[in-house]
């Protein structure tokens, strides 16, 4: 007896001389300590620290932590009965309690506590306006188990609204804090004993914490988790899906998630909150079953006329999460993005057109609505910004004409600012997009020259291609580059240096050399264009066109098919008429003929994305090939193929009809196709 009070008072005397040489003094005084530290150190490197963590078990403790390196179920571990639902919802205390309220942005739940304001250490906890305030009051008082889950969820909600600069220097004073390990002792010892809300949201916490996944802490509560699953309520389940998505998978974490999985499809008929399916979405991920994606879609659309427009952007991106391109939400949350584009931050507008990359969705009226918002606020972005916003809208095919035509304005008045990435942008956004800016072109375009001239000595071999080429496509020669061009060339270094593969750079170099004959002011259209077949078999897509063409024209004789022309351009179809247009000539009468005597159709059946999103202007590749057949004497007439094969075959031919007879065929810029969405 006398022995085990002795060893009780020894033990007593240790903790009471540890408290004293860990307690700080004041969470001020640490914090002016350690700005004064030259270079930030990682907590978790410090190796006392990490086998601190990586132990913190308290013996006796009935608990058995399940490893990665055993099976989840384990006939080993030690699993106490679980308590009825009755039980656990009695297990709340009335002093305190968890509920859920959604953040603004970040698409997760933070706790809200229901306090009884005479409960002297939540009133306490409300003050605290850092995370060490939060660890300062846990080590002054007796804290309980609802008092532990309180703590961390505070701890992370004044974490998370730090800067950058300042959360790194907290997060090195929290996980130094005797009060936060003691916290965590606590949380792994009672965690079989916590309350639904109090485990999910304590998980919550330490995981974005960056308590580490491989320890004993955060394994444990993810295998209570598991053990607990089917008690979960519905928001629950959405504040664990939330946490679930920012973990890495190992076992245990891969048995919560294909649990969860189960009791989602369980449950998907009874949820009515979208903020929680679009949380469950996330979660699922891109490996979810086609029929669950299919009901979550379904769920939602249930609920869609309660839509709003922060869940509207929080629905973007969880079909991305999802790999799940769903017109029906994508189009609603469309709609309640354009009426609030006032509200969207410029990091929001990039990631919402990001989002439609991604799922392949393409919504001409959105894009319309963001690059307006952005034109009426033109004075107020960056040059930069307009830059990657522009750059964003290529990737999607889209033409913001008017905000191009401002943007080549600033560029005009202010140069400067264009280094050889922005300009190498620049160049690369209006030549595939085939713009060139209304009332400006020759100030702009020098501009241009200018500003390449100047990287000349300094660009690399590929971006000088990639520049040279971009300017081609244009319709505008840079002198100089191109012959610093061809003197690279010549000396066979463009097709060794590194970058782009050789085809493409063969293509680019041979696309330069063709723009330097056509595009010459000395060039003048040739009185005969030597042509060949390239092959009398018709691909499938265009078998349709050629049956067409023989019931309106009446003879396959009347047309040449898959013509191959000099400097490698090819078209579909070749028809010859008269001077008027108003007869198609045979194509062996016209062999002889002077061009000047009769007019050539060239007719190139391309897919919708050789064209901008929502028009037939055709993107830079073709703008240029047109131009072209047009300078060796071909009228071009651009059909979008995808069209013309969900025509019938009247409408077919009466279409080929209205193209061919019209003395005035509509410039194809002017033409508008209906978005495929």
């Amino acid at each position: 007896m006398n022995n085990k009070i002795n060893y009780l008072l020894n033990t007593v005397r240790c903790m009471h001389r540890c408290n004293s040489v860990l307690t700080p003094k004041s969470s001020a005084t640490t914090r002016k300590c350690i700005l004064w530290i030259g270079r930030y150190r990682d907590p978790l490197e410090n190796a006392n620290f990490r086998k601190l963590f990586l132990n913190i078990c308290v013996q006796g403790s009935s608990l058995r932590f399940l490893s990665q390196k055993t099976d989840v179920f384990s006939a080993g571990a030690k699993i106490q009965p679980e308590k009825s639902t009755e039980a656990l919802v009695s297990e709340q205390a009335p002093q305190s309690s968890l509920e859920l309220e959604k953040l603004d942005d970040s698409g997760s739940f933070q706790a809200r506590h229901v306090l009884d304001h005479s409960e002297p250490f939540f009133n306490s906890l409300q003050k605290c306006t850092c995370p060490c305030d939060v660890l300062e009051l846990a080590s002054e008082s007796a804290v309980s188990i609802k008092h532990v889950t309180n703590c961390l969820t505070t701890v992370w909600r004044l974490f998370k609204n730090l800067s950058e600069d300042q959360q790194r220097y907290e997060k090195q004073l929290i996980f130094e804090h005797p009060a936060f390990v003691k916290l965590c002792q606590k949380l792994l010892r009672d965690s079989r004993r916590m309350t639904r809300a109090d485990l999910v949201f304590s998980l919550h916490a330490v995981v974005n914490l960056g308590v580490p996944q491989n320890t004993l802490l955060v394994q444990t509560l993810v295998r209570v988790c598991q053990e607990k699953l089917n008690q979960l309520d519905n928001r629950c389940i959405s504040v664990l899906a939330t946490t679930l998505t920012g973990l890495d998978k190992d076992k245990n974490v891969s048995a919560l998630q294909a649990g969860l999985q189960l009791l989602v499809e369980q449950r998907i008929p009874s949820i009515r909150d979208i903020f929680i399916l679009q949380n469950l979405m996330k979660c699922m991920g891109k490996d979810a079953p086609v029929f669950l994606k299919k009901k979550l879609e379904i769920a939602v659309l249930k609920e869609i006329d309660h839509l709003t427009y922060p869940n509207a952007l929080r629905l973007f991106f969880a079909l991305v999460a999802m790999n799940y391109c769903s017109i029906p939400i994508l189009n609603a949350c469309s709609k309640k993005i354009q009426e609030n584009v006032q509200d969207a931050p410029f990091r929001q507008l990039i990631l919402i057109l990001g989002a439609c990359y991604n799922l392949q969705y393409r919504n001409v009226e959105l894009f319309s609505a963001l690059a307006d918002y952005v034109n009426s606020t033109a004075c107020l972005w960056d040059k930069r910004q307009i830059i990657l916003l522009l750059s964003t809208f290529e990737t999607l095919g889209f033409q913001p004409s008017e905000l191009m035509d401002i943007f080549a304005e600033k560029v005009t008045e202010d140069p400067e600012f264009l280094n050889l990435k922005n300009l190498l942008i620049v160049l690369r956004v209006y030549s595939r997009l085939n713009y060139v800016p209304r009332g400006q072109k020759h100030l702009f375009f020098e501009t241009l020259h200018s500003c390449l001239n100047k990287y000349l000595p300094q660009i690399p071999d590929t971006e000088l291609l990639k520049a040279v080429y971009a300017l081609c496509i244009l319709g505008c020669l840079p002198h100089r580059a191109i012959d610093e061009l061809l003197q690279k060339d010549s000396r066979d270094e463009l097709l060794l240096s590194d970058g782009l593969y050789k085809e493409q750079k063969e293509m680019m170099l041979r696309c330069v050399k063709a723009c330097m004959e056509l595009d010459s002011p000395s060039f003048t259209k040739p009185a005969f264009v030597l042509t060949e077949n390239f092959s009398s078999l018709v691909s499938l897509n265009l078998r349709k066109a050629r049956k067409a063409l023989i019931e309106l024209l009446g003879d396959e004789k009347m047309f040449r098919q898959n013509v191959q022309l000099p400097y490698k351009y090819h078209i579909d179809f070749e028809i010859v008429m008269d001077s008027e247009r108003k007869k198609v000539l045979p194509i062996a009468a016209t062999d002889d003929h002077a061009d000047s005597s009769v007019q050539r159709l060239a007719f190139l059946f391309v897919p919708l994305a050789a064209f901008c999103v929502g028009t037939t202007h055709p993107q830079g590749k073709l703008g240029m090939k047109k131009r072209h057949l047009n300078k060796l004497g071909y009228h071009v007439i651009l059909v979008p193929n995808k069209k013309f094969q969900e025509m019938t075959n009247e409408d077919a031919v009466e279409f080929l009809k209205g193209k061919i007879y019209s003395e005035n065929v509509l410039p194809s810029s002017e033409v508008t196709v209906q978005d495929n969405n």
